[in-house]
């Protein structure tokens, strides 16, 4: 009787979570059959030459985008003016700094000297003015001086003092307009004209406007630099990421992407190095942006990406430059497979910007990853002011944080491949949820350790960005992919800009509040997500729409012709099957033995 009710209870529940797994091998396989370009970069090698070029080729511009965004920082070191009075030296020429400052400018109560006031100048000879000394004073006239600054900046440089202060907020602001361009104009440039026009096109504005800043005469001219800096940034990060990820395949473009950011972490040390060490803010323009020269051989070196060209119809282009990669890596393709690349019988339409509203599964995932990226924008910057607030150093409030992600984000490696993309950026947005938490029942007298949980933040968060753009890039359709990776830097442009706007509100208790309930709800919208491990890239939207399929409609028509198979006859039904099932690997072998063989006839 036992027995009986163990064979009922088990066709009840005939299908386990490992019975999902062997059906999604089994569509997989099925798949991967059909996806031609993936068959021929098997047989051109996962990691050969030509792609650890291809990731070497991402390192120096990372190193210059991290460089160049985060420039500003260092740029407003603080100043303190005092109104240069140096009409008094035509009566006392031989006046030193201190007693000119002494004679001319007004004391506060304090008995510091003011800062933003002079005394007016008068026809007294020297001795009359130190007998009698001056009363009337008026605002600086004839610009300032710095006598206490060391360095360089861009506030004693362009007199941002006394009512004319444009500070750093400023600059972070055109930063994050600058992203928001960047992302709509980069995402559809990338999807229309190709990968590699735009990259070039991103890394000429990269070496314009980043090294162009060093020569600009006026802070307004500095302004529209740094926006077409920061245009060009997010434009090279969104096509270099796509380009990375359709010529790579499996754990090998995640890697890829974790190390183009290691590299922007790399950049931003560098950054801070030369920052500190050089005296002028037009040198570290010039000594850090020096690399942009070199950038100038991409021309000539960078590839396209087949599978965009395949999208587009360029079916010759794309047998071109996948022969060239076998030439590179010492491969041969079977004329068999390169003559699989053709264009598709169905006429596939051109996609636009419109099917994210009006394709389903395109719709449901940007909504949920537009919520994500929103939060963690938020978060980073909401936690970036926060130590601002405690007082952190300048130098140290950037270098930290960047020795920090180099090795949270090689973290992501490790849970990347053990549980997936999905459950890793639950995780690491489990964790900032945490901490903000923790970070709200802190009393502010705990500094240091709030310090410390600041840090810990960021680097967690450093963790989220690298998951979610690796899989924000692999779960979007290559015609298609350069464009969502744009809206959803809009989103995080967007929460930028909210936690910058209640910050500068003097709302910091409300922006950590806000910054904790965002991370919950982020999290709880993580598992509507699909999972991207070990699949394969979509191409078209109608692959995307076929991948997209949730696998409970499989397990029901399975169901449909096996009510009374149980769930280990249905395993071993679905493993005989993909043993039976052609493997792509053999036939590319036989196909490559069947061409010698023909060639020594």
């Amino acid at each position: 009787m036992p027995a009986n009710l163990n064979q009922h209870d088990a066709s009840q529940r005939p299908y386990s979570w490992s019975l999902e797994m062997l059906l999604r091998m089994l569509k997989d396989l099925e798949t991967q059959q059909d996806d031609k370009i993936t068959n021929i970069l098997d047989v051109l090698g996962e990691f050969g030459t030509f792609q650890r070029r291809l990731v070497a080729l991402t390192f120096v511009p990372s190193i210059l985008i991290g460089f160049f965004m985060f420039a500003d920082v260092f740029m407003f070191t603080a100043q303190k003016p005092y109104c240069n009075t140096s009409w008094i030296l035509a009566e006392g020429p031989t006046l030193s700094e201190a007693e000119q400052m002494n004679l001319t400018l007004p004391r506060e109560p304090n008995g510091s000297f003011q800062t933003c006031f002079m005394y007016l100048p008068v026809a007294w000879d020297l001795d009359s003015i130190i007998q009698f000394g001056l009363n009337d004073t008026q605002p600086c006239q004839n610009g300032w001086i710095y006598p206490e600054s060391r360095k360089r900046s861009l506030i004693n440089e362009f007199d941002l003092v006394c009512g004319e202060e444009l500070t750093l907020e400023t600059a972070q602001t055109v930063f994050l307009v600058g992203l928001l361009m960047g992302s709509l104009v980069f995402g559809f440039i990338s999807d229309k004209l190709g990968r590699y026009p735009s990259i070039l096109l991103s890394l000429l504005a990269l070496s314009i406007f980043g090294f162009g800043a060093a020569f600009v005469s006026s802070f307004y001219q500095y302004l529209v630099f740094r926006l077409g800096v920061c245009q060009a940034a997010v434009g090279y990060t969104i096509s270099s990421v796509a380009l990375v990820t359709e010529w790579l395949m499996g754990e090998h473009r995640a890697h890829a992407v974790v190390l183009e950011l290691c590299f922007w972490s790399l950049g931003v040390m560098f950054l801070s190095g030369l920052a500190y060490s050089l005296p002028h803010w037009r040198l570290v323009f010039l000594v850090g942006g020096a690399p942009v020269f070199s950038l100038i051989s991409y021309i000539w070196i960078l590839p396209e990406s087949p599978r965009w060209l395949m999208v587009k119809g360029r079916v010759a282009a794309a047998k071109q430059v996948l022969c060239y990669v076998a030439s590179v890596n010492k491969k041969t393709v079977p004329l068999s497979l390169l003559d699989k690349l053709q264009l598709p019988e169905k006429k596939v339409t051109d996609a636009s910007i419109l099917d994210f509203c009006s394709n389903r599964h395109l719709r449901k995932v940007m909504l949920v990853m537009g919520c994500m990226w929103f939060t963690i924008g938020y978060s980073c910057f909401t936690l970036n002011f926060r130590l601002k607030d405690f007082g952190v150093n300048t130098y140290l409030r950037r270098v930290i944080p960047a020795m920090l992600e180099v090795p949270a984000q090689l973290c992501c490696i490790f849970l990347l491949e053990q549980i997936g993309r999905k459950w890793s950026l639950a995780v690491t947005l489990f964790q900032s949820s945490f901490l903000s938490l923790l970070i709200l029942t802190f009393p502010p007298e705990v500094k240091s350790t709030l310090v410390m949980m600041v840090l810990l933040g960021e680097g967690i968060l450093t963790t989220s960005v690298t998951v979610f753009l690796i899989y924000t890039a692999q779960v979007l359709p290559t015609v298609l992919r350069a464009t969502g990776l744009g809206l959803v830097s809009l989103a995080w442009a967007a929460g930028a800009i909210l936690s910058m706007t209640l910050i500068s509100h003097s709302f910091t208790v409300l922006s950590t509040l806000c910054s904790c309930i965002a991370a919950i709800l982020a999290l709880s919208l993580c598992f509507l997500l699909p999972e991207t491990h070990s699949q394969l890239l979509p191409d078209s939207l109608e692959d995307y729409s076929l991948q997209r399929r949730s696998i409970s409609k499989d397990l029901a028509r399975w169901g449909m012709f096996c009510d009374d198979v149980t769930e280990e006859v249905a395993k071993n039904t679905i493993l005989n099957a993909i043993n039976l099932a052609p493997d792509p690997l053999v036939i590319r072998v036989q196909s490559k033995e069947e061409t010698a063989d023909r060639q020594e006839d």
